[in-house]
């Protein structure tokens, strides 16, 4: 099963729209789909609730923390279950967000054309890649500028910080009527006429490529790094070879030769030292 996690902190990213929309794609398909709801609100069952009974199939599962007892038991999904999307409620911290991180195999952050938007965002998805989890599972990352009225350079913040770390946008999708009507009826732009809204299955396009890598090994490009120690990876590396360097070079063996004749003094045990560096230092060589 194909885990992708929807979410940013701040609100009103348009995260139920990615979600609904990443959903219907699958269905339509015929891949096995499931929606994981985390959100008080429940926009994407309520998304749901409108479909036509006779569109493909598509699972809801409420998983909003309840105000008593235990999270609904609807949260089930379903076996066979292969292409999971999970809705993430604003402002997601603590347990919750351990817990929605724990399902993930990809993340998808959308983001508007905001000052404030962005500035969230931003330390949105440092605070993410600074979890060992995020490092440690390699989950793959991804930025979709949503909601995009025309072209500014609004954006040139946030993709420069993105670049940094190794990242990019990887779709702009406009503020369509198309991605509001889809939301109205319980459908997706991949189940409506392609007349109306081909533009937006153009824009949406690099978002499912990115998605439905299924089980492709990433590439190096695709994995985030992140700092290491300063003994680690490279800097490791540097040290042997310092070590390496400062040690006697191994043409020093001949002196033993040289030295037989004439007894050393003992302070200065000249056979036995170029020995032992030498056996170090063919060690770091090795």
């Amino acid at each position: 099963m194909n885990t992708t996690l929807v979410i940013n902190s701040k609100g009103g990213s348009g995260k139920t729209t990615i979600t609904t929309t990443l959903a219907s794609y699958f269905a339509v398909r015929g891949e096995p789909t499931a929606v994981l709801d985390y959100d008080l609100q429940g926009s994407s069952l309520n998304w749901l609730r409108v479909r036509d009974p006779l569109a493909p199939k598509i699972h809801g599962a409420n998983a909003a923390p309840q105000k008593v007892g235990l999270r609904s038991f609807g949260r089930h999904v379903p076996e066979g279950t292969r292409q999971l999307i999970v809705d993430a409620p604003a402002g997601a911290s603590g347990l919750l967000l351990q817990d929605m991180l724990s399902r993930a195999n990809c993340i998808v952050i959308p983001v508007q054309p905001s000052a404030i938007d962005i500035h969230a965002t931003a330390n949105f998805v440092r605070d993410l890649l600074l979890r060992g989890n995020i490092r440690a599972r390699n989950i793959r990352l991804a930025v979709v500028a949503n909601r995009v009225r025309k072209a500014t350079p609004v954006y040139q913040p946030l993709e420069r910080f993105l670049t940094s770390l190794g990242l990019t946008i990887v779709t702009r999708l406009s503020d369509s009527e198309a991605f509001v009507k889809a939301a109205e009826t319980g459908t997706g732009i991949f189940e409506m006429d392609a007349s109306l809204c081909m533009a937006e299955r153009e824009q949406f396009q690099p978002l499912i490529e990115w998605v439905d890598v299924e089980h492709k090994v990433r590439t190096a490009s695709t994995v985030i790094e992140m700092p290491r120690a300063a003994l680690g990876g490279r800097g490791q590396s540097e040290l042997r070879r310092d070590l390496v360097r400062t040690t006697p070079p191994r043409p020093v063996l001949q002196a033993k030769a040289a030295t037989t004749k004439v007894q050393p003094e003992p302070a200065q045990p000249k056979p036995q030292l170029p020995a032992w560096l030498s056996r170090i230092s063919q060690r770091f060589v090795d």
